[in-house]
């Protein structure tokens, strides 16, 4: 809809992922350079875990267009299955033929093998890639392991999962599992300055030609998302439509703030409610210091508030020929001058959040 409008190529939040708009942040480009090494090892497991929406997919779908030439790869995306059910997805993918097959695990399980040996006298790796593998169980992974333990330098298989797979391999009974990853990558959000490369980085590729997200709008993305690649799709995506809608051209903070009460809800309201807190604290303290400064100022100059003092007591100062007595009397008086002085403090108010 907005694409023509910002004479964009095509819409550039697309939440589809593709390699051709992927950011290559540093934090990117060592978890491809972990999955590219995974499967050119002889191990077999290979983990990449990472919060939802860092881009786990994303990168799995360039490791696809590099994968080295005697490697044949099978892409499971719904893991949520049994385990007759898993083996039968993993023979349909690699093309294995079942015809008068039981669909049984035995069954299926030495279909397999048959075809990893082939695979292996034919110089063939193969690589089984999981998504979302947190939805698998523990059997699942021991029958994945039992798999590797026969034609581990045959059979590679890479997990994306979120970090509740992280937790899953850390309960009692996954020691060995664990003993046979061979290559493991956690991926973090993008921080500030790499939230703003990314942004740009899209636009660009989409055929941006003139600057359309404020600094501010990038700021203000960057807040609301925590710099996860997802939610900044979300939010940009909708931001352009609402800017559109406006019959604007450059992308506004408020704007953002108006795409972020549609999309993320409650995560808005966590974020536009500091701010507002922020400058009324500042405004008070600002307000504060300058009411105290000025009474200060009046008070210095012309006394208003006149205290009795206490009768002032003789000191007994001894003089030395070095002293003359003027001198010592001008002293004594300086002296009780600042005895009854009033001195005045400034507390600064206290504002409860």
């Amino acid at each position: 809809m907005y694409t023509n409008y910002f004479g964009l190529k095509e819409q550039p939040f697309s939440l589809t992922p593709d390699p051709r708009f992927l950011y290559m942040s540093e934090l990117h480009r060592e978890a491809l350079a972990h999955l590219l090494y995974g499967v050119s090892s002889d191990g077999c497991f290979i983990l990449l875990t990472g919060d939802m929406g860092t881009g786990k997919t994303t990168v799995a779908k360039c490791l696809l267009s590099r994968i080295p030439e005697n490697t044949d790869v099978a892409l499971i995306d719904n893991p949520r299955l049994t385990v007759p059910e898993l083996l039968e997805s993993i023979c349909r993918k690699f093309a294995i033929d079942l015809g008068g097959v039981e669909n049984n695990q035995d069954s299926l399980v030495g279909e397999i093998s048959h075809f990893l040996l082939d695979a292996h006298g034919r110089n063939r790796n193969i690589a089984l890639l999981i998504d979302e593998a947190q939805n698998l169980s523990l059997d699942l992974l021991r029958l994945l392991l039992n798999l590797e333990n026969d034609h581990k330098k045959i059979l590679k298989i890479i997990l994306l999962g979120q970090t509740e797979l992280t937790q899953i391999l850390s309960q009692e009974g996954a020691a060995e599992i664990n003993q046979c990853i061979t290559s493991r990558y956690h991926l973090l959000s993008l921080d500030r300055e790499n939230c703003f490369l990314y942004i740009q980085h899209r636009l660009a590729v989409a055929g941006e030609r003139e600057t359309i997200f404020s600094q501010k709008a990038l700021a203000r993305v960057f807040e609301l998302s925590s710099g996860i690649p997802r939610l900044i799709n979300v939010l940009c995506d909708r931001a352009l439509l609402g800017t559109y809608k406006e019959k604007k051209y450059l992308v506004s903070a408020s704007i953002v703030n108006a795409a972020a009460e549609d999309v993320l809800g409650s995560i808005n309201e966590k974020h536009l409610v500091k701010p507002l807190w922020q400058k009324l604290l500042l405004a008070a303290v600002l307000v504060t210091c300058a009411v105290g400064a000025a009474f200060y100022c009046v008070t210095d100059q012309n006394p208003v508030v006149s205290i009795p003092s206490a009768p002032l007591q003789p000191i007994q100062v001894e003089t030395t020929k070095a002293v003359s007595e003027p001198m010592v009397k001008e002293e004594k008086v300086e002296k009780m001058e600042e005895q009854n002085r009033v001195n005045i403090r400034i507390i600064p108010l206290e504002i409860e959040e």
